[in-house]
């Protein structure tokens, strides 16, 4: 596909950022030219500093980032991170791993390989280069969790052996590593835990249930919900999801994490569907499929930690946020349907 979907967004979190400016600095993101990847390297060229944009494309895609290669700023590499890697930088955004069960679970090997090798490279990196680096962890380490919501504090239940359990248990294991470098080696480190979270740029194929319920309802399908429909999940918008990020990286030194970044508004999956539905005036029915194994019945993140060190929460209501990312996928869908017609 030549063309990509409009990247004019009708509703930003950067205008209202209240983190002092730093001086411009030469960014490595890892992941970059995926879903949040992108947006991060969107903020991080705005705000006047120097991208390196990393990404091996097993799911990113050039059309996230296509309107950022004319920026002198911005440089593109491919690269796996499996591999080490050396640049001169001055931070360090790991980001790199597959998020979406169907993508993870196809090669877990490799994406058990990316979270702790690439950590480990990544870290090295860092160490030698005495700069810190941030890690894009995620709720999935509190398994399908006995406390609600979930705190930092605590440790999760997650099956270790289990068909997820190469992104789950990866994402731990990196964690271990970040804060062993940081003990070991003294790495400034950021570690954040993302809740589920949404918004332009998600793949139309990736599986997640945001994604899915609204490619589902544009093209008039069913909406399959996995389960009965009574599991809860929190949906960040992704413009909230990147100013906590910079917060963080941006927070004084002692303020290592690990801090959940999440909305806490809690809905069904069931409830997200007919929201689906209402917001596209789709005709697509509901229809319900076996739940997934080691599907977490419920998922809210406590964020008191954020509110109080990064002076962060969520502004974007879900029903403002679906809004935006219907509009997303509505022309993606479009110019996917254009393309077709011209080869056809």
């Amino acid at each position: 596909m030549n063309n990509a979907p409009s990247t004019q967004r009708s509703i930003s979190s950067s205008s209202d950022v209240r983190v002092l400016r730093r001086p411009s600095r030469r960014i490595l993101v890892t992941g970059g030219a995926g879903f949040l990847g992108s947006h991060l390297c969107e903020r991080l060229l705005a705000e006047g500093h120097q991208v390196l944009c990393l990404d091996s494309f097993a799911t990113g895609h050039t059309r996230n980032i296509s309107h950022l290669l004319r920026n002198p700023a911005f440089t593109l590499v491919r690269h796996d991170v499996v591999e080490p890697f050396a640049a001169e930088v001055d931070e360090i955004y790991n980001l790199a791993c597959p998020a979406s069960p169907p993508d993870y679970q196809a090669d877990p090997v490799h994406t058990t390989k990316t979270n702790v090798l690439g950590a480990l490279n990544l870290l090295e990196l860092a160490k030698q280069r005495n700069i810190k680096i941030f890690q894009a962890s995620t709720s999935e380490v509190y398994g399908d969790p006995h406390v609600h919501p979930q705190p930092e504090s605590y440790w999760g239940n997650v099956n270790p052996i289990g068909p997820r359990s190469c992104y789950d248990e990866g994402k731990r294991c990196a964690e271990t590593l970040f804060f062993d470098y940081h003990r070991r080696y003294g790495v400034e480190i950021k570690v954040v835990r993302i809740f589920n979270t949404y918004g332009p740029r998600m793949r139309p194929e990736d599986g997640r249930v945001v994604s899915n319920f609204i490619v589902q309802a544009l093209k008039g399908d069913d909406i399959t919900i996995y389960g009965d429909g009574s599991q809860t999940r929190s949906f960040c918008f992704v413009d909230d999801l990147i100013d906590g990020f910079v917060r963080l990286m941006n927070a004084p030194k002692s303020v290592t994490g690990p801090v959940n970044l999440g909305n806490p508004g809690e809905f069904t999956i069931g409830e997200l569907a007919r929201q689906v539905i209402d917001l596209t005036g789709s005709r697509s029915k509901i229809v319900n499929l076996a739940l997934p194994i080691d599907d977490p019945r419920q998922r809210r993140p406590d964020i008191a930690i954020a509110a109080r060190d990064l002076d962060w929460q969520p502004k974007v209501p879900l029903a403002e946020g679906l809004k935006e990312t219907i509009r997303y996928f509505d022309r993606l869908l479009t110019l996917e349907c254009q393309d077709l017609a011209e080869t056809a």
